[in-house]
């Protein structure tokens, strides 16, 4: 019945997969491995970001493979969070190789393997 539960705001990912990007706020940067249309991380998680700089949850978010200057992790970013990066350097995470292949511009191919 969808009269009575209605349907969420249809939002369109920005980035795409294999999408080198980094984070408006914070210093690290990542390739796009996953999109969610919108939130489906935990609410601890969600209640964790500090309420000035909580995104909504009505929008794009992306799982990265991230590095910063400390080493290598899995990032949740929200689309709002999140910009280009422009510099065309490689992205130091070991996980990379299982999934993509070289580094094109600003995008890693994705493994003909992975594709749909």
């Amino acid at each position: 019945m969808l009269g009575k539960h209605p349907l969420p705001p249809i939002s369109h990912a920005r980035f795409d997969i294999g999408e080198v990007v980094k984070h408006r706020h914070f210093e690290f940067r990542g390739v796009i491995f996953d999109v969610d249309p919108v939130f489906a991380n935990s609410e601890d998680w969600y209640a964790s970001i500090p309420e000035a700089i909580r995104p909504s949850k009505d929008q794009p978010f992306y799982h990265l493979l991230a590095e910063n200057a400390e080493g290598t992790y899995v990032a949740y970013v929200s689309q709002q969070n999140l910009i280009v990066d422009d510099s065309e350097e490689p992205v130091d995470h070991p996980a990379i190789s299982g999934l993509f292949d070289v580094l094109d511009g600003h995008r890693y191919r994705l493994k003909t393997t992975h594709r749909h």
